[in-house]
């Protein structure tokens, strides 16, 4: 419930920005959810920014009159980011879609907050260079900055921390603030750049991203393999981790999950059991010899139906269908509701808390599917349930909790790239004390004294 105050805010926000400002229900309800998370309560208005100048002074006024702001991508967050739990406005970025800057020579670009991944990458394919970062969904860049994605190349290209090197940002006063720049390194101050990415919009809005870009390789070259187990798919990955082979990509999807992505995608030939996707990056040479070694590993532990792809029309249709994999998921069951969640754990561990992740979810009588990032220890597991029936939403609920709590004993974290959001607070004191989430509430107090920016998220601080 907004007061007095605050209508008198929305009124000048509604003023000053024209048709540029709404209240329609419907788009404020559009802007107040993403995926896999239930609705709550819904913005009270929207603002379509278009350009930094224009965030800036539209968050001098929240802060005037002590109006919450979320900034807004494409919905694509799983964590309830953007649910306003304590009401306030959406400034949707998707108006700032211009890429800035491409330095060929030096191997980065300047961004808008708007720009998604695919836009960027289809920008870039004429300078043979690409991003990397690529979490499935057509994320926006700023959404992936602010939540510190990563994705299918992470275990190769690192995640976002890794190639954002510098941010525009506007801050909870309004004040826009430039951090760090093209050099390729630096040793001036505290790193604010890191400190933002990550965030969730809890310290700053992200309205421009200078990114580092790479090569285009030489070669790449995918495959597929089945196993007869999970244990043997991700003993698999370990055996090539260990062996120092360079993985571009190694996705694991569990029996389950690979039905689902057969009859979603219409793959033909292809088997429902344990399976992994790979990819190669390099010189034909060092392609050639990474293929050699993984099937030499993979056949060793029972892999078999190596299905290999050279061309791009081929990797397309492989990548497709595991990036399609959450809406094969929803279509397991029609009708029904999916929660979603991630953890990572050391890859020593993987196979363990994969295996026992399936067994919790059979003793609880969960429906659910595990698709993973397993080259760095990341997997997730959609959780199916009937809208209808609460007491299935809250056994779904506990195990997503107990899964956590597994992650975190094994030495992982509660989430390797959805971010912490509302549905992982409870667990961030658990995984790293008490005392740094305090420090974490101490900054937050400092750079955001009203607690205006997307408040509630990552911890409490009441």
């Amino acid at each position: 419930m907004i007061n007095n105050q605050q209508a008198a805010g929305l009124q000048k926000l509604a003023d000053v920005f024209a048709d540029k400002f709404t209240r329609n229900k419907s788009v404020c309800d559009e802007h107040s959810h993403g995926e896999s998370y239930p609705h709550g309560p819904i913005v009270d208005g929207v603002l379509f920014a278009q350009s930094t100048a224009m965030v800036a002074e539209a968050v001098t006024i929240c802060s005037e009159y002590h109006i919450p702001v979320i900034a807004h991508g494409v919905g694509s967050s799983l964590e309830g980011h953007l649910v306003p739990v304590k009401g306030g406005i959406s400034i949707d970025m998707t108006e700032m879609a211009q890429v800035l800057e491409i330095n060929s020579e030096d191997f980065d670009c300047l961004v808008q907050a708007g720009v998604s991944r695919e836009q960027l990458n289809h920008e870039l394919r004429h300078q043979g260079l690409f991003f990397p970062i690529d979490p499935g969904a057509n994320a926006s860049i700023g959404g992936m900055s602010a939540t510190r994605a990563s994705g299918t190349n992470a275990v190769r290209y690192g995640t976002m921390k890794d190639v954002v090197i510098g941010l525009t940002v506007v801050n909870a006063q309004g004040q826009i603030l430039h951090t760090g720049g093209r050099a390729k390194k630096s040793a001036a101050g505290y790193d604010l750049t890191r400190l933002f990415v990550g965030s969730e919009g809890t310290l700053g809005i992200i309205t421009e991203i200078r990114l580092r870009l790479f090569a285009i390789p030489e070669q790449i070259s995918s495959a597929v393999c089945a196993f007869p187990s999970i244990e043997t798919a991700a003993t698999t990955v370990v055996e090539c981790m260990q062996m120092g082979i360079p993985l571009a990509r190694v996705e694991l999807l569990d029996e389950v999950q690979m039905q689902a992505c057969i009859n979603y995608s219409r793959l033909a030939g292809f088997t429902a059991a344990p399976t992994l996707f790979f990819e190669f990056h390099g010189s034909v040479t060092g392609v050639d010899e990474q293929v050699s070694l993984v099937e030499e590993v993979a056949t060793a532990n029972g892999g078999s139906q190596f299905r290999w792809a050279a061309t791009q029309e081929e990797r397309n249709e492989l990548w497709t269908a595991r990036h399609k994999a959450y809406f094969a998921g929803l279509n397991i069951r029609p009708g029904w509701q999916v929660m979603t969640t991630d953890v990572c754990v050391p890859i020593s561990r993987l196979a363990d808390c994969i295996l026992e992740a399936k067994r919790r979810a059979e003793q609880a009588d969960l429906m659910t599917a595990i698709v993973g990032h397993v080259g760095d220890g990341n997997f997730h597991v959609l959780i199916l349930y009937p809208p209808d029936q609460q007491a299935m939403l809250e056994r779904a609920a506990a195990y997503a909790g107990d899964l956590v709590k597994l992650a975190i004993s094994m030495g992982g974290t509660c989430t390797g790239e959805h971010g912490v959001g509302l549905r992982k607070k409870p667990y961030l004191p658990t995984e790293l004390g008490a005392e740094t989430v305090a420090t974490m509430v101490l900054i937050k107090r400092a750079m955001d004294p009203k607690n205006i920016l997307n408040p509630g998220k990552i911890f409490d601080l009441e």
